[in-house]
């Protein structure tokens, strides 16, 4: 198991995913954000079956950034209640996983 996870959110636009993804890394908060384009999300809210076309946001960063990452999302996100779900990184090729760890360190460490 490594301390490396990925955060699941989506947004409602290309823009608000590429402004969301831009600023995660460039906070440091992140090595990589992916963005996945028009998905289809069905989900009940607020009593209702609902459905609408959103952009994925597959973002790889470590667990001792989320608690900072998750308060920079759910300030800066449109939705009321933003996708916000941290999914371990059991394991992974060693070159890559050296890889975030060098973009997630500080910039005075790096």
């Amino acid at each position: 198991m490594t301390d490396k996870i990925v955060v699941l959110t989506t947004c409602s636009s290309a823009s608000e995913a590429e402004a969301l993804a831009r600023r995660v890394v460039g906070a440091g908060m992140a090595a990589c954000v992916s963005v996945i384009p028009q998905i289809r999300s069905f989900y009940r809210w607020k009593g209702e079956i609902e459905n609408a076309e959103e952009w994925q946001l597959v973002i790889k960063t470590s667990r001792e950034k989320f608690d900072a990452l998750r308060t920079l999302l759910e300030t800066a996100h449109s939705y009321d209640l933003p996708e916000l779900l941290a999914l371990p990184i059991i394991d992974g090729s060693p070159n890559y996983l050296a890889w975030l760890d060098n973009e997630l360190k500080p910039a005075d460490d790096a």
